[in-house]
């Protein structure tokens, strides 16, 4: 791993922003690299350059060299479903923090920094241990935790550089600079002049090693105040954790990706600085660049900057599973707005032989103004505002849920609209799906697709996300193979085995009751 000392890097940085230059890299650009595996195949499959990394990472790239640009991914094995209670949230604040610098990124003087980090995170833990007393607490003691842990915090603020990162990039020319957390994954893109592909390579490996959790407890703060906006002050939020909290009732898919606030709230540096050390190692990360490259450079490029980094232990796996459910379960959920419903049903993950259908079936149901839920639902019946379908939610790595949302017109109710809904899957299970209709979808679904490859950031994005969640990237190929041979006779099983009320979950969101 090369890592530079703050002042080497500004200076080569301002090289790089006055003359154009690339940056230089140590003479491990003479080192022999491994062949990458490059199939012979037509199309996509025989674009797609492999290559692994002896510390386990794994590099994607496809070259394209229409524009002078390319995209990059860094994806990690690891989301909400990783956590566990009492330490929600951890995986999305870390992506908030990861933006925050390393050591020689972000901070005027990590040596000076560093010691004031450690003096707040102790001054903090103290804070936090009276509170915790209730009312036994010390008021004085309190005044005093409170005090002293607010002046580490701004001194700690004097050696901060603020989104320095984030501004190097925008300096060279990046667009789209942004991060994601799931259940499943967590992303990092970008998209930068391809000759700046080296820069990309330096702040990526720097952050990938020695990320510093700096603006700590600030960020709590930020992301407190973004699970009141998105969650806790909104009705569609309330309902939907609501709903996830109902559906699963053992496994992680059930817990909020934001966090629970207490959890949130009783976050310590030293949890998620043991939680990256677990999660976000190379051999837990999957790279994919598309755009103006050249493969075999590009990999020892990758190499001098990420090759450096130790492997890690295997991060633990997910051992809970859902129980299966022994009969409907609802949730009604008060709130001052307009009434809505989440109709949920389990269904397997995403390697099981009717991960395809269920495409299908959403498309079927949802994918447009003719798709067949709009069509009764809204236009004909005129029983909703808006309908959609969804699948794999919230993730697709282990077994999830076919969801399908609804809010009614007024004046029907949510009753009169689930009522409706069960309908239409009635008619999924004992109607065979005509083959004129079907093919449509079809050809949606592969148009879908095609488009959703069509820039360098969205093929980036889907060979990524697939060779995380699914283990390989191929399986956005299979998959569409898969569904290209799906049935009408496949659609109807499918509703008939999964779209019972025993499988089925239902939220309601609904007024507040005059009492």
């Amino acid at each position: 791993m090369i890592q530079w000392s703050k002042s080497v890097f500004l200076f080569l940085l301002s090289l790089t922003l006055l003359y154009g230059f690339s940056m230089p890299v140590l003479s491990a650009a003479d080192l022999p690299v491994a062949p990458a595996v490059k199939p012979a195949e037509p199309g996509l499959a025989g674009r797609v350059v492999e290559y692994r990394l002896s510390n386990g990472l794994q590099l994607l790239m496809v070259e394209r060299h229409q524009t002078p640009v390319v995209s990059c991914t860094i994806a990690y094995k690891v989301g909400g479903v990783n956590e566990r209670p009492g330490m929600t949230g951890v995986a999305h604040f870390y992506e908030h923090l990861a933006f925050k610098g390393t050591e020689t990124l972000g901070t005027t003087d990590y040596r000076k920094e560093s010691v004031v980090l450690q003096k707040t995170d102790q001054a903090w833990s103290s804070l936090r241990n009276e509170r915790e007393k209730g009312p036994d607490a010390d008021h004085n003691k309190l005044i005093a935790y409170e005090k002293r842990f607010q002046d580490l915090e701004r001194e700690s603020e004097k050696y901060v550089v603020p989104n320095e990162i984030g501004r190097i990039y925008e300096q060279n020319g990046a667009v789209g600079l942004n991060a994601t957390t799931g259940k499943d994954m967590t992303r990092y893109i970008v998209s930068l002049p391809a000759n700046r592909l080296e820069l990309w390579a330096s702040i990526e490996s720097d952050r990938m090693a020695h990320a510093v959790l700096r603006e700590f407890y600030k960020e709590k703060n930020v992301v407190l105040e973004e699970r009141r906006l998105r969650y806790e002050n909104s009705p569609s939020g309330r309902l939907y954790e609501a709903f996830l909290s109902e559906a699963f009732t053992a496994h992680p898919y059930g817990m909020p990706v934001i966090g629970w606030t207490s959890d949130v709230e009783a976050l310590s540096r030293a949890q998620t600085e043991i939680f990256f050390r677990t999660y976000y190692g190379p051999g837990n990360a999957v790279i994919a660049i598309v755009g103006d490259i050249d493969p075999p450079a590009t990999i020892r490029l990758i190499e001098r900057y990420f090759g450096g980094a130790p492997s890690r232990t295997p991060p633990p796996p997910v051992v809970t599973v859902e129980p299966e459910p022994s009969g409907e379960r609802r949730a009604e959920v008060e709130f001052e707005a307009e009434p809505s419903v989440l109709i949920g049903y389990h269904r397997p993950a995403l390697d099981h032989p009717d991960d395809a259908v269920f495409d299908v079936i959403e498309s079927l149901l949802s994918d447009g103004r003719s798709s067949r839920l709009y069509k009764t639902l809204v236009k004909e019946k005129q029983l909703a505002v808006n309908v959609s379908a969804s699948t794999g939610v919230p993730g697709a790595r282990y077994p999830n849920l076919f969801m399908i949302q609804a809010a009614p017109r007024a004046p029907r109710t949510t009753n009169e609209l689930e009522t409706a809904v069960y309908a239409e899957l009635d008619r999924l299970k004992n109607e065979p799906v005509q083959p004129r209709e079907l093919q449509k979808v079809l050809n949606n679904l592969d148009a879908d697709l095609i488009r959703s490859l069509d820039s360098n950031s969205g093929l980036a994005s889907q060979l990524s996300y697939f060779q995380t969640v699914a283990g390989t990237w191929r399986y956005l190929l299979d998959n569409r193979d898969r569904i290209a041979r799906v049935t009408a006779e496949d659609v109807s099983r499918v509703a008939r085995q999964y779209f019972v009320k025993k499988n089925r979950v239902v939220a309601t969101l609904v007024k507040k009751a005059n009492e």
